[in-house]
């Protein structure tokens, strides 16, 4: 009986035993995740290790079969060619087994091609590990002079019942000496400008048994304000590699803040966090370059018990950026979901971004916008709209930070010190990372969706008068710079410990449509689609209510949409999504600094606007430029998937991030193909950097106040029709309709394209068998056609004679010259020279040789052998006329013949001209 893989390889290695993470040598070794599959009839993981020659290490956090392993740095092969281009010699080793495991007749028989293919069949992939810096974010831009003042609404600004802070404090036994200037959470002023959850803790609920991981550069757990709810379990240091993770650089304070607004404790220390009973926990990233396997492993890192993970920071925020977690992070985040918890999943809450200031949108990170992520957006200590904060379809909800003259008040790097300056998107996410740990308490069953769908039903509706909400079809108000509103802890509290828990998760892979000539090669550069143009270009898919039945799909919560589009500059590209209801999703705005000339391959948006609407009809795609003419583009095709819940929970079934690497897809380092996706746009060897949010803030992102009079998106002004490239609606091809409903499997990676049709077939042998015989047979038949046509005029050339009439004694298609006995063969025939003496005896054109045999007479007039092709058109000097040709020659024909040839040998004898003409041996010509 074979022995499970994961077990095998920790009876081989006693490392992998160890539940905390193995130190990193990076100075020293290669890392590389090799993804195992299981089976009987491949490779042990053992057998793989030693094929490859890597050492293991341990298993990659919390990813089954995902193991990491090392090698000493290349030294001594050097030279010896067992190093590819780039020196990697374990590439090079996969690579060469790659390829023989693909060799075919003689070859296979060698045994080690069997070998090769038993361990090609049993590695799905092997990823190297390159250390990138996550580095912080940059400042947020001064903001425009056209910010102003604006007083909050009056409906904000009750005057009646006003508490003040130092009576809630001594009400509750709250004796932090900030806590009165923590306006976040208690607001004398504006009573509503806070989360509301001072009501909470009233209850008694302030986060017991749970526990919150801040994601970020550390934490101090030596401050007063965290160490009694420090909890060193759920901490580690995959920066250092050590088990604390302790501030250790000049800069590294982002972490300690967040996690004092989470869960600094009730005492006489600076101020308290939202859940001030929860237990904290530091995992430390964001301090210097990690791996994709560092990454994966610090997302579910302790996930049995951590039940909120904080995240604030995320690519650059700088308006031309671009980028989405590698393959591994993003399996990593599905695991949390579903595994994490012991499966009610981790909830993972992401900053929305710094970047508006820069034109940025949270729909160009992949963190951000993905389904599995809570995005939160800030406001200020007005509640409006600060300058900095990024806006986008997949905001979901915001939270008070800095702007309007005061900033967010917390604990600091220090034994007992605290900051009155912490701001940005990401001080709003850890509020609701708390928000979400108070809801566990209350509640300790909810799910990563439960906490979405409590969010979407509890926020508070701000700025009513805010032009940028709109109307969803559910009923609900929604705004790309709110989300669904403001965050409420006691409204959301409540509501969690009656909440029916949502039915366990459903999709609709809707299908894709790839517009006309549209290619992507293997280097991902995209042709031919629908020009864009002035007008815009749209394109349809329908959802039918069968494919919901189909899919045991019932409500909708989010949708992901792809999209190929090929343009000079990315940023002049507007895209929108529109319902069958009418509601309009911006998907991408303009964004001028964005000046990429790689376009979308294969991007995916989300939008949250759509929550609980019915889907089914028609749904719209809709592209502009920005009617630039030195940077024009084209619209290669999109794809959509709907995600909610499903019908019938006993049919319910786990996603799978399919992967982008399957065994027929493997392929030579030399020869591997380029991911159609474009996911991540950044290559996986270079730096990636992810920041904090709030790092180097400005000093006016304080004192700045926001705004809440204006849209997030000026969209294309209207008046102008929306048309498809030709005038008309795209029509759905047949592999691509949606009549008959969509698999439930989604056919396509999250990191994958749908323009690779042409590797699908090749993926498959018989395929290409298939192919190689079509051609054959092909060829096969149309060298038959010609011969067989070539013997049909042979046969019609017979002279009367009997024998072979020569080409050379043809001019112009006469096979007798002209009238002087001569012919020659230095022209064509002109098969639409037809002369009257034709016309005159079609009686006989059944005995007519033409030459246009196997045609009808009709479709081209018929030529024959006549003396008087050539002659004079005058008909006063034309010849009488003759018969086509005879049965039998009389003896004028044959003086003509004899004198002909005379004629013509004298002629080649004096001018010697260039002659076709085929000479016997006696020197006469063959007629």
């Amino acid at each position: 009986m074979l022995l499970p893989s994961t077990l095998i390889a920790l009876l081989l290695l006693p490392s992998t035993l160890a539940v905390q993470p193995q130190p990193r040598t990076y100075d020293s070794h290669d890392y590389y995740v090799i993804e195992h599959i299981p089976s009987a009839s491949s490779s042990s993981i053992h057998e793989c290790f030693q094929a490859l020659g890597v050492e293991l290490v341990e298993q990659v956090g919390e990813l089954r079969d995902h193991w990491l392993v090392k090698v000493p740095k290349r030294n001594s092969l050097v030279g010896r060619g067992l190093e590819d281009e780039d020196g990697d010699n374990v590439m090079q080793r996969w690579g060469e087994l790659q390829r023989r495991a693909k060799r075919q007749g003689i070859e296979a028989r060698d045994g080690s091609v069997s070998d090769a293919r038993r361990i090609v069949q049993a590695i799905r992939s092997v990823q190297p590990q390159v250390p990138r810096q996550r580095v912080k974010r940059g400042d947020p831009p001064p903001p425009p002079s056209l910010f102003e003042r604006q007083e909050p609404h009056p409906l904000l600004r009750p005057e009646d019942n006003v508490t003040t802070a130092a009576d809630v404090a001594a009400y509750l036994e709250i004796a932090d000496p900030e806590f009165t200037a923590q306006w976040h959470l208690l607001n004398a002023i504006d009573p509503y400008n806070t989360i509301n959850v001072t009501g909470v803790w009233d209850m008694d609920i302030t986060g017991h048994g749970t526990r919150v991981a801040v994601i970020d550069d550390g934490l101090d757990f030596d401050s007063d304000d965290l160490a009694p709810n420090y909890d060193p379990t759920g901490s580690w240091d995959f920066n250092d590699h050590v088990p604390e993770p302790k501030p250790r650089l000049s800069d590294d304070r982002h972490g300690t803040r967040c996690t004092g607004e989470i869960g600094a404790a009730r005492n006489d220390v600076c101020g308290v966090g939202v859940a001030y009973q929860t237990r904290v926990s530091g995992i430390r990233i964001l301090s210097g370059p990690i791996s994709d396997a560092d990454e994966a492993t610090s997302l579910n890192y302790g996930f049995d018990e951590t039940g909120v993970y904080s995240c604030s920071w995320g690519p650059p925020d700088n308006g031309m950026s671009m980028e989405a977690p590698q393959d591994l992070v993003q399996k990593a985040i599905i695991n949390g979901v579903q595994n994490g918890r012991g499966g009610k999943g981790s909830i993972f809450v992401f900053a929305s971004g710094n970047g508006a200031g820069n034109g940025d949108q949270c729909n160009f990170d992949g963190y951000t916008n993905s389904i599995f992520s809570i995005t939160v957006a800030a406001v200020d200590k007005n509640f409006e709209h600060p300058y900095y904060s990024e806006s986008c379809a997949a905001n979901l909800v915001v939270a008070p930070s800095s702007g309007g003259g005061d900033s967010i008040h917390t604990t600091d790097v220090g034994k007992n010190k605290c900051t009155a300056s912490h701001g940005g998107t990401s001080a709003a996410a850890p509020l609701v990372a708390g928000v979400m740990a108070l809801a566990l308490d209350a509640r300790p069953e909810l799910t990563w969706r439960d906490a979405q769908h409590l969010i979407v039903r509890t926020s508070v509706h701000i700025n009513p008068d805010d032009p940028d909400w709109e109307l969803t079809a559910a009923g609900r108000h929604y705004s790309y710079k709110y989300g669904y509103g403001a965050i409420d802890a006691y409204s959301l509290v409540q509501l969690a410990k009656t909440w029916e828990l949502v039915k366990p998760q459903a999709w609709i892979d809707v299908g894709e449509i790839d517009m006309p000539d549209a290619q992507m090669d293997w280097e991902g550069h995209m042709s031919g689609g629908t020009p864009i143009g002035e007008d815009g270009v749209s394109s349809t898919l329908s959802v039918k209510r069968e494919m919901l039945e189909q899919n045991n799909f019932e409500k909708m919560e989010h949708i992901t949409v792809r999209v190929w589009i090929n343009h000079r500059k990315r940023g002049d590209v507007e895209v929108q999504l529109r319902s069958p209801n009418g509601i309009v999703s911006m998907l991408a705005g303009k964004r001028p600094k964005d000046t990429d000339e790689n376009g979308y391959k294969g991007w995916q948006f989300s939008t949250v606007k759509h929550w609980d609407e019915n889907p089914i009809g028609d749904w719209k795609l809709i592209v502009h430029d920005q009617e630039d003419s030195d940077n024009n583009g084209s619209f290669l095709g999109w794809s959509m998937m709907l995600w909610g819940s499903v019908m019938d929970p006993a049919k319910a079934k786990l996603w799978k991030l399919p992967t982008s690497v399957s065994m027929d897809d493997l392929e030579p380092p030399e020869t591997t193909t380029t991911s159609k996706q474009a996911t991540p746009t950044t290559d996986p060897s270079k730096t990636k950097q992810l920041s904090k949010p709030t790092d180097h803030l400005p000093g006016d992102h304080t004192d700045q106040t926001g705004e809440a009079d204006r849209p997030a998106f000026t969209p294309k002004p209207p008046g102008k029709p929306i048309q498809s490239g030709d005038d008309t609606e795209v029509e759905e091809p047949p592999a691509t309709s949606t009549s008959s409903g969509a698999s439930s499997t989604p056919t396509t990676s999250l990191d994958t394209g749908y323009f690779d049709h042409i590797r699908d077939l090749l993926k498959s042998s018989k395929w290409l068998i298939g192919t190689v015989v079509i051609v054959a047979l092909f060829i096969t038949g149309a060298a038959l056609y010609y011969w067989r046509r070539r013997s049909r005029r042979r046969a019609a050339y017979k002279g009367v004679a009997g024998d072979e009439v020569a080409m050379s004694t043809m001019e112009n298609g006469n096979g007798n010259g002209n009238g002087n006995g001569v012919g020659r063969s230095k022209e064509v025939y002109d098969p639409f020279a037809v002369t009257a003496s034709d016309e005159e005896e079609e009686d006989e054109a059944d005995e007519t040789v033409a030459l246009t045999s196997g045609r009808p007479r009709s479709s081209r007039p018929e030529v024959g052998y006549h003396d008087g092709f050539l002659d004079d058109d005058d008909p006063a000097s034309a010849a009488p006329p003759r018969p086509l040709y005879k049965d039998e020659p009389d003896d004028a024909d044959r003086a003509r013949e004899a004198a002909s040839a005379r004629a013509e040998h004298e002629h080649e004898s004096e001018e010697q001209p260039k002659s076709t003409t085929r000479e016997a041996g006696s020197g006469d010509p063959l007629v």
